[in-house]
């Protein structure tokens, strides 16, 4: 199925880098490049004026950074999607950009096929965190002190759907897969989420990588 225009907002306080972005998104027409902000208060600005699905954001800006920006996004906006795209890759950042549900991290020396692959990945309410990103999480997560009892809150079904959900299925794959209905699997996702106090996929991601349900391929 083809994805609907999506409105892009590129947010970045080096305009060369901005300028960057739309030449590469420029000849396409599924990600449409409508604004531009050079920080956070101008990113607010522009989405209570315009439809915005997805904000592509630098983290390191003046007067909001792009965590700070995303944070913000999640309580006013929920509905708009939002990728970082840093230099940055140390421990203390992806885990601040993991808290703040961000669907999406990117590192700025990507080349252009993961940029596509990001933006169309998150505009089908996935969630794209590249390999490197994903590694350092999962390293992070894990010296993270565990409750002994998190995991026994899941049923074995439960457990098994999670994977599945992490990995981004549908619940109509997961229906077929497990030959059980939509309708229990979609009951089965509202316990879930309930059960790990997560409201988003990411939060779902956090609390599997915390629980060693998933592993990054190298």
């Amino acid at each position: 199925m083809d994805l609907l225009p999506q409105n892009i907002l590129i947010v970045d306080d080096h305009q060369m880098f901005i300028d960057g972005l739309k030449s590469l998104l420029r000849k396409q027409e599924t990600f449409v490049v409508v604004a531009e902000a050079l920080n956070g208060q101008e990113a607010l600005a522009v989405i209570e004026k315009q439809q915005i699905d997805i904000i592509l954001s630098d983290i390191s800006m003046p007067l909001m950074t792009g965590i700070e920006l995303t944070k913000i996004v999640k309580q006013i906006h929920p509905e708009i999607k939002v990728i970082i795209i840093s230099m940055h890759n140390d421990s203390s950042v992806v885990t601040e950009i993991i808290n703040s549900e961000a669907e999406g991290y990117i590192l700025k020396n990507t080349g252009k096929k993961e940029l596509f692959d990001a933006l169309t990945k998150v505009a089908n309410n996935g969630t794209y965190y590249s390999s490197d990103v994903l590694s350092v999480m999962m390293q992070t997560m894990k010296i993270e002190k565990k409750s002994t009892d998190e995991i026994k809150q899941l049923s074995e079904r439960e457990i098994e759907i999670l994977k599945l959900i992490v990995e981004e299925f549908s619940s109509e794959q997961i229906a077929e897969k497990l030959f059980i209905s939509k309708r229990t699997v979609d009951t089965h996702r509202i316990n879930i989420l309930s059960k790990t106090n997560s409201k988003t996929l990411v939060g779902l991601i956090k609390y599997a990588v915390r629980n060693n349900l998933i592993s990054v391929k190298e």
